[in-house]
């Protein structure tokens, strides 16, 4: 090995010893807590080594239902806030006059405190003795009947927690994107209009293909956002996840290790393990789909 490596790889220790101290070491560390069957948490000690703790995690119904809240939540958030923040960002890069105002008042929700936000969402769609809620309003100029979006049916707090999720997570997706539009060339559009090409055929022929490496970029941190969504249930509905049936994986985790059913840090560990192998899965799949649709200038 020559000067220049070794100059190199001394560069690289101070990031290879931070990389190795909080995040190689903790996940090596979770994956030997959840194959330790009956570990206690105040003794240090455990019976036996195996996948009991998967089996656990796997049968348990509160574990279930924070599987089923976290796929339907990314199922309809990610394409959603993709799909929507394209839209905006390509009306912004068609206006001239108010588009720096017109950006920032899109990116406010990303720089606002998401419990905060939360806890306004719950405001405008809960029904209370004294008030149905403005969302309940507006459904009554239709002729709808009250619906309790909080402490209503699964349906109506499924909807509240996919559309905080989208309007949080929507600015950063615009921000991205809209820069993604202005570095595109106007030489291609130039060339596409004296060939008598029309707006759509632009917009998915060259606008798009141009993109794609930002939209990738999207989907992937998309997915895995949505994933280890908690705070933005929390904010919604409480700390009692599991009362309210609108729990999430990185909830139930939480659970096992600080909630009232905690102190289980092997079922935890295993029900982690379980999200990482969900979210390499996807992300891998995306990366396989990514080859043919992705174009990298």
């Amino acid at each position: 090995m020559d000067n220049r490596s070794w100059k190199g790889w001394l560069y690289l220790l101070p990031a290879l010893c931070f990389l190795g101290a909080f995040l190689v070491y903790p996940l090596m560390d979770v994956f030997i807590y959840s194959v330790e069957e009956g570990y206690n948490s105040a003794s240090q000690t455990y019976f036996g080594v195996g996948l009991y703790n998967f089996s656990y995690v796997l049968h348990d119904t509160y574990f279930l239902q924070a599987l089923k809240n976290t796929f339907i939540l990314v199922i309809i958030t990610v394409p959603l806030s993709t799909g929507i923040a394209l839209l905006i960002s390509a009306a912004l890069a068609s206006v001239r006059k108010l588009r720096e105002l017109f950006q920032t008042v899109f990116f406010l929700p990303y720089v606002t405190n998401t419990l905060a936000v939360g806890l306004v969402f719950m405001i405008l769609f809960k029904k209370t003795p004294y008030s149905d809620g403005l969302m309940n309003l507006l459904l009554g100029l239709f002729g709808a009947g009250p619906v309790d979006f909080i402490d209503g049916p699964y349906w109506a707090k499924m909807f509240v927690l996919c559309f905080y999720t989208v309007w949080v997570v929507m600015p950063f997706k615009i921000l991205i994107l809209t820069s993604a539009l202005a570095s595109v060339s106007q030489t291609y559009y130039n060339a596409a209009r004296v060939d008598g090409t029309g707006r759509l055929r632009m917009f998915t022929k060259i606008t798009l293909p141009m993109i794609s490496p930002s939209i990738f970029y999207l989907v992937i941190t998309g997915f895995i956002g949505a994933f280890k969504a908690y705070s933005d249930a929390v904010a919604l509905f409480g700390t009692d996840l599991n009362a309210a049936g609108m729990n999430t994986i990185v909830g139930y985790v939480y659970d096992m290790l600080y909630g009232n059913s905690g102190g289980y840090p092997s079922y935890a560990s295993a029900a982690a393990i379980v999200l990482f192998v969900i979210v390499l899965t996807i992300t891998c799949i995306n990366l396989l789909v990514s080859r043919k649709h992705v174009h990298y200038v």
